[in-house]
């Protein structure tokens, strides 16, 4: 028996007990601990309170606090004893559920699976119930099994005891007592019925029954076995001598404090820093099926998706092999025309990654998210996936971490490098040491060509926003949409359109018209810019419960200037720095996470001018008096204030997990100068939707940066991009996503005007 072998340790006297316990309870007191691991075999994960994934393999001994969660994978199984009233839950393969307890009440929450429960009622104060997605099960002591099969279906079988069922769909309630089951379902139906002894589940992992844990002493048993997992590695004591005494008291010493470390770190509950804990590995083979609509290059289509995902080893691969088909049955060749355009194989790649961002060497090809350099003053959070599906971007983000010595980099999208350039960036960073982590970064950030996200489907320099006929190489302006070009050069006379601003009157009969000016031209336009950035940081406080680092930057933004006397495309020489100093970065509980900075600009310096928006207003176009205006980024802001401004001011973040039920976060800047005040405001909320009936999904999300009000919904800018993502789940493994972005650009008349994209799609996994 694994227990009477931990109990035979009890005779070593090398290990100061007293202080272990001591120790044990100074952890205890980190959290609302409320039961512990006795046993386990296989993959068994916890989920500490706050966090995001099943992240913990579980040790025996390890503390349970409440609203922590456990799953257990295939051919494995665990059991957990309450502290208070020593009821033990029993847990069989593939099963995931929580622990919820208030004053008064003690509840599982079963998402799936099987859990062999005994509830004492001696020692028991609070009222205990098994939670499950419709049912309710009351408990007044007793021991019985509660099944939850990923189908939907429930049962409740009573071996000893009694308890009552409620189906919350229906309301029906029945009791339940020794030798009986209840069945319960989504559509509210609650049945009693005898139970046989083949109804309640087999217990093989365990050689003994539930009496095995009558006399557990929860604390030293959980000690026992960390002292023996470290004192097998001491071998039998030596026999002391005058040459070895001191030698030998040196390890005991050196023996000791390894084992005081390793009790303290395996009792530990809250895990407020990243998780460096490999999560379970990611099934071999899955497979998406999306069926629903997708609007590409102004066309609504649509869809048939099949996005398979391999895993192997330290790879993974995701597709996304999609057929577009149009309203008379036309499927859109255009997107598998691989022949002629081979590059449209990098479209049918999601990503390609391997390894971890902790692993020495990482890399992910295709779909970028969330790339953020440093403390985020000049890149953060960007994504090359706001305009997916209508537009496709591929990139690489990899990374090298070698000691103290770690690097990060990435590119946009490798279909710009052909049109002049695109968005990179290089991060290095330099950590002194473990005992002094004072860390040294440096980045460089540029965009080879502000203008190469323009598509230009016909080659005719012309992009395809502007171009009336983007597959046409010699039109491209028809002012008054009536499918006739208008006359340019280049263009055949015969067929111009001989009323091309659509007043009924032929051109020639007058004496001046009122034409679409020349759209603008790629051709010999170019514009870059380039940032480059330092920072340092320093953790001053890094416990488990509360984290503060203090951090500054330096960021220098330089926009050339752009005269091509073949364009109406002109850009003024501009630069700018920025200073933060000081930032404070903070992680409360792993649940609440802060930052606030002080900011001092100098010049054209925009904080953050590379996120998550970046490819939607990296180009902002507009009218004036017929003619198209092209502005970049920074030209759009500092066209409109003094470009020369030195202002300050504060930036603070924050980001809430409230009992990973719902992630909240939310970044607000005012920085203010003599004459000009600007303000940004970011927002994203997601739910976890794991315990919430029929939902699958669902997340929104709100930005609008350096504007003069960012909350003046009822008049969006260019600065505004807002979405959301919600899945409703028909059946299991059936979902209907609903998945909605926009933004806004001028609309030809000086307006502004809503760009909405939005797909709806059914998607299959399995």
């Amino acid at each position: 028996m694994f227990f009477n072998k931990i109990k035979s340790m009890r005779s070593l006297k090398t290990i100061p007990r007293v202080l272990l316990l001591v120790l044990m309870g100074i952890s205890a007191t980190k959290g609302d601990v409320i039961a512990r691991v006795v046993k386990f075999e296989g993959n068994v994960f916890i989920k500490r309170l706050g966090m995001s994934t099943f992240s913990d393999q579980v040790k025996v001994g390890d503390a349970i606090v409440n609203g922590d969660a456990i799953k257990v994978g295939e051919s494995s199984f665990a059991a957990v004893i309450y502290i208070d009233d020593r009821s033990v839950i029993k847990i069989k393969e593939n099963s995931k559920f929580s622990f919820m307890d208030s004053k008064n009440t003690r509840t599982i929450d079963l998402v799936h699976g099987t859990l062999l429960n005994k509830i004492n009622t001696d020692k028991r104060k609070k009222a205990f119930r098994i939670q499950t997605p419709v049912s309710v099960a009351s408990i007044k002591g007793t021991e019985f099994a509660a099944i939850v099969s990923q189908k939907g279906t429930e049962e409740f079988v009573c071996k000893e005891g009694s308890f009552e069922v409620l189906n919350m769909i229906s309301g029906q309630t029945v009791k339940v007592n020794a030798g009986q089951k209840a069945f319960s379902n989504a559509t509210g139906d609650l049945v009693q019925a005898v139970a046989s002894p083949k109804d309640y589940p087999s217990d093989p992992e365990f050689k003994s029954d539930f009496n095995e844990f009558e006399n557990f002493n929860i604390e030293e048993e959980a000690i026992e076995y960390l002292e023996e997992e470290t004192i097998n590695k001491i071998a039998e004591p030596e026999k002391i001598t005058p040459e070895n005494s001191a030698e030998i008291e040196f390890e005991k010493l050196k023996t000791k404090k390894e084992i005081d470390s390793e009790v303290v770190e395996s009792l530990e509950v809250e895990k407020t820093e990243k998780q460096t804990k490999p999560e379970p590995p990611p099934k071999p083979f899955s497979m998406g099926l999306g069926i629903g609509s997708a609007t590409v290059d102004g066309i609504l289509y649509n869809q048939l998706a099949f996005r398979p995902e391999i895993y192997f080893m330290k790879v993974g691969v995701g597709l996304d092999l999609i057929l577009y088909v149009d309203n008379e049955g036309n499927i859109k060749t255009e997107e598998w025309d691989i022949e002629n355009d081979p590059s449209l194989l990098l479209d049918k790649i999601l990503y390609i990654r391997y390894g971890r961002e902790t692993d020495v060497f990482w890399a992910k090809y295709g779909s970028l998210e969330g790339v953020t350099f440093g403390y985020g003053g000049l890149l953060n959070n960007y994504s090359n996936m706001m305009e997916f599906p209508s537009v496709r971007r591929v990139g690489l983000n990899t990374g090298v971490n070698l000691g103290p010595v770690s690097s990060n980099f990435f590119i946009a999208n490798f279909k710009d490098l052909s049109r002049g350039g695109t968005l990179s960036g290089l991060r290095l960073n330099y950590r002194v040491s473990k005992d002094f982590p004072l860390s040294f970064g440096i980045n460089y950030i540029t965009d080879g060509n502000m203008f190469s996200g323009f598509k230009d489907r016909d080659n005719d320099s012309y992009p395809d926003v502007f171009d009336d006929f983007p597959d046409s190489t010699n039109m491209w302006n028809d002012s008054d949409g009536d499918g006739i070009p208008d006359p340019h050069y280049g263009l055949d006379s015969s067929i111009w359109d001989i009323d091309a601003d659509g007043n009924n009157i032929i051109d020639t009969d007058q004496d001046s018209i009122l034409l679409k000016a020349t759209p603008f031209s790629i051709k010999n336009n170019t514009a870059k810019t380039n940032g480059l950035s330092f920072d340092i940081g320093y953790p001053i406080v890094s416990s488990k419960l509360f984290t503060l680092k203090l951090y500054a930057e330096y960021n220098k933004l330089n926009f050339p200037g752009v005269k091509n006397i073949d364009s109406t495309f002109i850009r003024t020489d501009r630069s700018g720095s920025g200073i933060t100093f000081p930032g404070i970065m903070s992680s409360i509980f792993g649940i609440l996470n802060l930052s606030l900075e002080y900011r001092i600009i100098n010049g054209s310096y925009i904080p953050q001018f590379f996120d998550q928006a970046y490819d939607l207003n990296r180009v902002v176009t507009s009218t004036l008096g017929g003619n198209t205006i092209i502005q970049t980024k920074d030209m759009a802001i500092f066209n409109d204030y003094n470009d020369d401004l030195n202002s300050s001011g504060l930036y603070g973040s924050g980001g809430l997990n409230l009992f990973n039920l719902v992630s909240i976060s939310a970044s607000y800047a005012n920085m203010k100068s003599d004459t000009t005040e600007l303000k940004s405001f970011a927002s994203y909320l997601n739910l976890n939707t794991e315990n919430i009936p029929k939902i699958s999904s669902a997340m929104a999300y709100y930005q609008r940066n350096n504007d003069a009000n960012p909350f003046d919904f009822e008049n969006p800018t260019k600065n505004t991009i807002m979405g959301y993502r919600i899945g409703y789940e028909l059946s299991k493994g059936v979902s209907l996503i609903w998945d909605f972005r926009q933004f806004y650009r001028d609309d030809g008349t000086g307006k502004i005007e809503p760009i909405q994209q939005t797909t709806i799609e059914t998607s299959f996994n399995f």
